[in-house]
């Protein structure tokens, strides 16, 4: 039985969920949100804490600060409280309340952005403040999660590694595009690896980061507002993109089968059985990355008033809206 003595020393690292039953194609899910931070950004903080500190950037006297809209923001959170290091996570407000509950009961600092950059939007703003904070204060550290090499590092090691364990026939890898840290880190790994395996990247309609118009986007994790300065397209085979309703669906889906799991989650699984229905080819041995699970979406894509507010009142199928408003209607009456 594991026994830990720091939080970040535990996850999960070879549970995958087979979606053959529920999508009708062969589709392994590695399952990312079982550690104390509740996302696969654990690893990418690790890394980069670990990093910082033997470079001689870290110390008591550090300021932790980055930007984030949610899951980086709460496993830096974690591992400041449990070494000890303040931390200032800065984000906006398409970001869960339940998240930033999160981080604040972990003893950090949530600051609000409320305006948007010209051309970078909330994530812009963002990272002006962060630059203007660390300039007016030489003890706050940016680890940068958008520029930092440590980022894709710890998915190259850790991630990547894990999969082949598992999957040594492994076709085609599906990851979801945010930072694109998982996706540089697993894409490298396999690009030396013994057979070729194509990379799909998944990334939300509205983000820029393949190119194209930015659009709105409401669920946070996937996608963004500029091209992320890790991505290298060149490790890349295919880019799909997928409407935050068709994410909303998978993950009602999903949760209608017992497995609640978060939006950046249901982008990758949206993605990647759109694809498979596309490329109908036997045998194949495919896996998608879930990064996230769904406890941190229950007020927004879980919550039928927020869905429709944004999405329209057919988002779900008629029997998941029934099957909502069932669930969040009151108890009759005992006699």
């Amino acid at each position: 039985m594991p026994v830990v003595s720091v939080p970040y020393a535990f996850n999960e690292e070879e549970l995958y969920v087979d979606l053959r039953s529920i999508f009708g194609h062969s589709l392994f899910l590695k399952c990312e949100g079982f550690n104390f931070a509740g996302s696969i950004k654990l690893k990418a903080a690790t890394e980069m804490v670990e990093a910082a500190e033997r470079d001689g950037i870290l110390t008591p006297e550090s300021i932790l600060v980055e930007s984030s809209s949610g899951n980086l923001g709460v496993a830096l959170s974690m591992i400041a409280a449990s070494k000890g290091y303040r931390f200032l996570c800065v984000t906006d407000s398409r970001g869960n309340l339940s998240t930033r509950m999160m981080m604040e009961a972990l003893g950090s600092q949530v600051h609000m952005i409320a305006g948007q950059e010209a051309n970078g939007g909330f994530l812009g703003a963002r990272i002006e403040y962060v630059r203007a904070l660390c300039a007016s204060d030489d003890r706050y550290v940016w680890l940068s999660q958008y520029t930092n090499p440590s980022n894709w590092k710890a998915h190259y090691r850790r991630t990547a590694p894990e999969i082949a364990r598992q999957f040594p026939r492994l076709d085609v890898l599906f990851v979801g595009a945010g930072t694109t840290g998982t996706l540089m880190g697993c894409a490298r790994y396999f690009r030396e690896w013994h057979r070729p395996v194509r990379i799909i990247a998944v990334d939300s309609v509205g983000s820029v980061s393949f190119g194209g118009s930015p659009g709105r986007r409401m669920i946070p994790g996937l996608g963004m507002s500029m091209r992320p300065p890790l991505l290298d397209e060149s490790y890349v085979d295919e880019v799909i993109r997928v409407e935050e309703a068709d994410t909303v669906r998978t993950c009602h889906r999903l949760a209608r089968r017992g497995f609640l799991f978060g939006g950046s989650t249901g982008t990758v699984v949206s993605g990647a059985t759109d694809w498979l229905a596309r490329h109908d080819a036997p045998g194949l041995t495919a896996v998608a990355v879930g990064p996230d699970l769904g406890e941190r979406y229950l007020d927004t894509i879980y919550q039928t008033n927020w869905l429709q507010d944004l999405y329209g009142e057919d988002v779900l199928d008629s029997d998941e809206v029934a099957a909502a408003s069932w669930m969040a209607s009151p108890a009759p009456p005992t006699r």
